[in-house]
């Protein structure tokens, strides 16, 4: 009762408020009546007005200055209470402010009895001519205002007949009543009560809380099973070498005494302190008879330690994922698709990672292999634009690993459907974003980058990057990579010579862009079609190697180089060889360069949120779709690591950026 005293004139002020606000006027009556009979103390109200209710005591003082002509209390009150974006970027407020420059400048002349104090008309005067040239100069193209600017050199401005308006009664009455209007509209956000302020920012604020906490309920749930799978294994671990420590301690005290350690011994110790199985394998086939080969062992097997102990993620009933993706509400999809990329993207790296990529894609979770209607991989049409968006998220993140774009480029159908979907998003939404990046990683495999050069995806990625305003750093870099890496095969490059002017023009015009990562693949293209006569005749012919030389005298030391490589090959005379390694003959491919780039920006920005008692991300997994364990190790497919060029070359070969950010 207490705190409820202390604050209760607060209090009742509030609801006195809010209830003059909302117009209760009987009702308002009839509360101060009883707080007045109840001895309450009711503040009284301060800047919320009812229709009858007089002008707020801001609107009312500056209203007050402008009929005195208190020229500095009016614009101090004005700067205050008036926002400088109104001020800046209202034209209604920029021609009342200029207008009202007018009014305090020649207020002197319009209310003096006789002859005007000189010195104030002189400081009036000079403070308008410093507006004129500060703020008000904004307007002095208008041909409403253009006049006014002669303003301060008139000697009498009461008898010129530009200006003989301003010195009538009328001219003065509408220009206080625009101010009176303006400031009545611009105030009126400051008049919500603070009850209402306080609800919406506080329920507000506990709803975002609640999410907050419960996401983060979720993640520390993860965490904390992770740990105790480890603390137990330390603890496991901590007893053994407890209770090997203690036998070799005996051993010493035997040794002393004489007694002789046999090699059987000291092959039973190891076999203990190794208790991983594949590491008593090992520690049976050496020969102990040799001496420091125990120490030896125990210090090799240290450091593959820390990957063994991460453990294999629970196996899952991927019938009932799949069910649920087809037929469930887009809710659920969505959190089912975001929690399935999550196991990919947040998985350790090796065995893990492997063994959740190999399970995915021996259930066909994305129905790659069926010729069913109705298919996952349908979500990419679905009306939802966040299922959509996560059905793009989870193909990019299948995309980044090699042995995920061997199981995406089976099915004959999802090329054509990522480059339908390219053409139907939004270039600002994160659905294009991960569509772009999962084509770019396709372009890594030879018989899609021949698919992606017949649909003319060539054509549609040089007018995209026409005008470069609208799109983010990651879909510039993977738009240029995707450009370079299908300008790399020969029918790439006569795709580019049929449109020769065109595609030399926008990459002349990214060599000079902002962002520095294109750059190399920018060079990379240019240097690839640079290849074929007809192309090289058209850069001649606009110039192209006085552009190439003045981002020489601007560029680092590499970009220097790769343009020097590029302007040799623009002034060769050499014919297009047909026969080089991009030729397009056969796509017959068994390899594949290693690039297994899991990006950071697969998860950010994510747009679905667990409420209060839903689950989400591994919980929701492991909780409503646990299966069998199947775990069945699978050797990975053996990939061809790549070849490392001169940094000095342009690229000749493809690559994503995330590759090339990471290798080079």
């Amino acid at each position: 009762m207490g705190d409820v005293l202390a604050y209760e004139a607060e209090l009742l002020g509030l609801v006195r408020e809010y209830l003059d606000f909302a117009e209760f006027e009987e009702t308002v009556k009839v509360f101060t009546k009883e707080c007045k009979i109840k001895g309450k103390t009711l503040p009284k109200p301060a800047g919320v007005s009812s229709r009858d209710s007089k002008a707020l005591p801001v609107q009312k003082d500056l209203l007050t200055a402008f009929e005195n002509g208190e020229q500095k209390v009016f614009f101090q009150l004005w700067q205050e209470h008036i926002s400088s974006s109104v001020q800046d970027n209202d034209l209604v407020a920029q021609k009342l402010e200029f207008y009202l420059h007018i009014h305090f400048a020649t207020y002197l002349l319009k209310h003096s009895m006789g002859k005007p104090d000189k010195a104030e008309l002189e400081e009036r005067i000079s403070h308008f001519k410093a507006y004129l040239e500060t703020k008000g100069a904004a307007l002095s193209q208008t041909t409403e205002f253009l006049p006014f600017y002669a303003l301060p050199f008139v000697p009498n401005p009461m008898v010129h007949p530009s200006f003989k308006e301003l010195f009538q009664d009328s001219w003065t009455l509408d220009l206080r009543t625009r101010l009176e209007k303006f400031l009545s509209l611009t105030l009126k956000a400051r008049q919500t009560p603070r009850l209402l302020t306080l609800f919406k920012e506080n329920g507000q604020c506990s709803k975002e809380m609640l999410q907050h906490l419960h996401q983060q309920l979720v993640e520390s749930e993860h965490r904390t099973m992770t740990y105790l799978k480890r603390f137990n294994k330390m603890q496991a671990d901590y007893h053994n070498l407890i209770g090997v420590t203690a036998e070799l301690v005996d051993s010493l005290e035997a040794t002393v005494n004489g007694k002789m350690i046999t090699p059987e011994y000291l092959q039973s110790v190891c076999v203990r302190l190794f208790s991983n199985q594949m590491r008593q394998s090992v520690a049976h086939s050496i020969d102990f008879t040799r001496p420091g080969t125990a120490s030896t062992m125990l210090r090799a097997s240290l450091a593959p330690v820390k990957m063994q102990d991460v453990p294999l993620l629970p196996s899952l009933d991927y019938e009932k994922l799949k069910k649920d993706l087809i037929t469930g509400n887009d809710r659920l999809k969505a959190f089912l698709l975001q929690a399935l990329r999550w196991r990919l993207t947040t998985s350790y790296p090796g065995e893990q990672r492997d063994t959740v990529l190999q399970a995915y894609i021996s259930n066909d979770l994305l129905d790659c292999h069926s010729n069913c209607q109705r298919s996952v991989l349908k979500l990419l049409h679905s009306k939802s634009e966040v299922v959509r968006q996560y059905m793009a998220r989870l193909i990019n993140a299948f995309a980044s690993l090699a042995e995920g774009r061997v199981y995406l480029s089976q099915n004959p159908m999802l090329l054509r459907m990522l480059e339908e979907r390219l053409k139907a998003e939004d270039k600002d939404s994160l659905t294009w974003e991960n569509v772009l990046g999962a084509l770019q990683k396709f372009s890594l495999r030879r018989a899609l980058q021949s698919a992606m050069i017949k649909d003319g995806l060539i054509f549609w990625l040089v007018d995209v990057l026409t005008d470069t305003d609208c799109l983010s750093d990651y879909t510039l870099e993977y738009s240029v990579a995707l450009l370079m890496n299908l300008c790399l095969r020969s029918a790439g490059k006569k795709m580019c010579a049929r449109i020769a002017n065109h595609v030399l023009k926008v990459l002349s015009d990214l060599l000079g862009h902002e962002n520095h990562e294109i750059q190399p693949y920018v060079n990379g293209a240019l240097y690839s079609i640079l290849a074929i006569p007809s192309v090289r005749e058209e850069a001649r012919a606009m110039g192209m190697e006085e552009i190439l030389r003045c981002f020489i005298k601007e560029g680092n030391a590499e970009m220097i180089r790769q343009i020097e490589f590029i302007i040799k090959q623009l002034n060769s005379e050499e014919p297009l060889n047909d026969s080089i390694v991009s030729d397009d003959e056969e796509e017959e491919e068994d390899e594949e360069e290693d690039h297994d780039i899991m990006e950071a920006d697969l998860d950010k920005d994510e747009v679905l949120q667990p409420q209060l008692g839903e689950l989400a991300g591994e919980k929701l997994l492991t909780t409503e779709y646990l299966g069998i364990m199947t775990h069945t190790p699978k050797m990975k497919k053996k990939l061809f690591p790549g070849v490392h060029q001169s940094i000095d070359e342009p690229l000749q070969r493809p690559v994503t950026p995330g590759y090339h950010r990471t290798v080079y």
